[in-house]
Parts: C-alpha cells; sequence; structure tokens
C-alpha cells in the first residue's frame, strides 16, 4: 500500500497541517509520497527527507516539482526535455485542515479526478466545517449539543454572560474567546469577525469536562479509538492543543462504562452514514453525566494516530473501504434519436 499524504492548503490552519504531514511520516511505515498545496494553491511533490518545519518555513518547497491534478492522479509538469509522469500511489490521504481541506473543495477535485482517498467526502466536508450546520447535524440525528446563537457584524448578543465565541468556520481553537465581563465583549467580538463573517456564541460552563473520541467504519462495523481527556485550562486553546504539540500515545481517560458507551453512541450517530471514508474526532462535553458534542474534527491533526493502539492497522482497515466511483456509460441514445427524428440536431 503507498499513501499520498496530501498537505498544506490556504487557510489559518495550513501550518498545522505540515505538522500533522511530519508526524504521519514517520507514523506510517508503509510507502508514502507527499504532495504539498501551497498557499497559492500550487501542487508540489515533497521528497520524503524534506518533510521539516524549515523546509517549509524556508520556503524551499518551491524548489520543488510541480504537479497537475488531472483524471485519475496528480501528474509531474511537462518540460522541454521530460514528458509527464504520473505520482504512483493507491490512496490519498486528506490531511489539509480547514479552508480547501475541510470545506470540500479537496474532496470535490478528487472526486472529479477519481481518486480514491481517506477523507471527509463533499456532504460531509460542508455539514461539519460551518459549526451551526454542525449543530443542525446533531440535532437532526438526536445528538445533544450545548445551546447557541449565532451573530452577524453588529448582531447584539442574547445569550447572557459568561459566553464563548467562536468563528463559525474556523478550527484549531483560532479566533476563539471567553466573555466573562461587559467590558470585554466588544474586543472578542473583533476578533471573532478577524476570521469569519458568522459568529457562533454559547453559553461557558466552567470546568466542564471535556474528551475526544475518533473512530471510522471499516464496512461492517465501528472502530473507536481510546477517550482521551484533554489538558486544558478554560478551554482548549491553540497554545495548549500545537505549541506544546505531542503525538505520543495518551492513556484513556477514567470514565464509567455508560458514559463511554453513550459517548460512542453518539458518534456512531453523528458518523453514519455521512462520514463513511473518513477518519474523524469529535470533541464532546459531559455535563450531569450527559454527553453532548462540542465539534466535529473531519480532518483530525496528524489523524488522530496517538488515540489508537496500532494505527497503521486502522489505517489499513479503512483503506479497504474506499473504492472508485464508476463512471456511468454516455452512448449518446437520445440525442442519437433526436437527430434521427427531426434532422436539425446534426
Amino acid at each position: 500500500m503507498t499513501y499520498a499524504i496530501v498537505f498544506g492548503g490556504n487557510s489559518y490552519e495550513h501550518e498545522i497541517s505540515i505538522v500533522s504531514a511530519i508526524v504521519l511520516s514517520s507514523k506510517i511505515k508503509d510507502e508514502k509520497v507527499f504532495i504539498f498545496c501551497s498557499g497559492d494553491k500550487e501542487f508540489y511533490l515533497i521528497d520524503k527527507n524534506d518533510m521539516k518545519s524549515t523546509y517549509f518555513a524556508n520556503k524551499d518547497y518551491l524548489k520543488a516539482k510541480k504537479l497537475t491534478l488531472k483524471q485519475g492522479g496528480f501528474y509531474t509538469e511537462k518540460s522541454m526535455f521530460k514528458s509527464e509522469l504520473k505520482v504512483e500511489f493507491d490512496i490519498a490521504i486528506n490531511i489539509i485542515h480547514g479552508k480547501d481541506g475541510e470545506d470540500g473543495k479537496i474532496a470535490s477535485l478528487f472526486d472529479f479526478y477519481g481518486i480514491k482517498y481517506i477523507g471527509p467526502r463533499v456532504d460531509a466536508s460542508v455539514l461539519s466545517f460551518d459549526k451551526e450546520l454542525t449543530k443542525l447535524h446533531a440535532k437532526n440525528v438526536g445528538v445533544k449539543s450545548l445551546d447557541y446563537e449565532c451573530i452577524k457584524l453588529g448582531d447584539d448578543i442574547k445569550t447572557p454572560l459568561p459566553f464563548i465565541l467562536k468563528p463559525a468556520k474556523l478550527g484549531s481553537s483560532i479566533g476563539i474567546s471567553i466573555v466573562k465581563e461587559q467590558k470585554d465583549i466588544s474586543y472578542a467580538k473583533d476578533v471573532a469577525f478577524e476570521y469569519d463573517d458568522k459568529v457562533l456564541v454559547e453559553p461557558f460552563i466552567s470546568n466542564v469536562k471535556e474528551y475526544n473520541l475518533a473512530g471510522f467504519y471499516d464496512g461492517e462495523s465501528m472502530r473507536f479509538s481510546i477517550i482521551e481527556e484533554p489538558k486544558k485550562d478554560d478551554f482548549l486553546d491553540f497554545e495548549q492543543k500545537y505549541l506544546a504539540y505531542n503525538s505520543n500515545k495518551v492513556e484513556e481517560a477514567p470514565l464509567d462504562d455508560s458514559i463511554k458507551l453513550k459517548m460512542k453512541e453518539a458518534f456512531a450517530k453523528i458518523y453514519l452514514p455521512l462520514f463513511k471514508g473518513a477518519l474523524i474526532r469529535c470533541d464532546f462535553f459531559v455535563i450531569d453525566d450527559e454527553v453532548y458534542l462540542n465539534e466535529i474534527n473531519p480532518n483530525p491533526g496528524s489523524l488522530a494516530n496517538y488515540l489508537f493502539e496500532d494505527f497503521e492497522k486502522e489505517l489499513s482497515l479503512l483503506s479497504k473501504t474506499i473504492k472508485s466511483e464508476k463512471l456511468l456509460k454516455l452512448d449518446y441514445s437520445y440525442l442519437k434519436k433526436l437527430s434521427q427524428n427531426s434532422g436539425k440536431m446534426q
């Protein structure tokens, strides 16, 4: 099995995607190729020995081979002396975080050009990229989430203090603020609207227990990771997630079996059938022994490998479920009939 790890993209989470790809480069022992999408939305073939943060920080990728995306895969560009070559791999892994990777653009391209890939499909991307649509999806499948309101620039906030502001279409805890006093509302709104034109407002619950669970459908049943309780202060902000980035295995959270079961049942309701083909992570709150969905991570950081005992085995099982879309056979019989009957369509 050869994987193509596709990463980068034009989003605020661009650098996090690079970190995820670097982590996966050491976690996946199977053959791999690395395809980088720059901020200019150009594709580059990256040598495995160049999968280092400084390589991208220094923009050395500009010296790498440029790729074009065509029917069936990625190809090196033609030159005066060389013909194009196809980049050979069995299945791509979409590890682009945020815009481009999780909003459906890459999924659309892969679907259109017939590339097998691990990651959310277009409809799953749309529903999980927008936090308001995620709430509606959760409600539709019978999973609880916190009450909320969505505001646009200039709207007043009706939710009583304290509350938390979140850009509706952004991950990695970027642009999030906790507001506990009236005097801080204006600044927190400015921060959130810097990243998005729609902002989600939720009540802030101090010391709420938060848990992470990853999983996928293997064609017969759901497969789950361990349940993690991430260390955090008031909430899991960007610095706690990434500046102290650690991809080592974590310990399972000490939870009652009844809560674990509720969480897995909620995960399965969120996942099936919408997210087939993807390995996702759901973040949950537990309040008074009830499970609430916080958010869906359709392309979780480093593919949540640290939550699985045998990540490569799980990735292989997921890969086997990915099927190529069957193309319709077009015979133009309708146009031929029109031509024969009218003589005007020739």
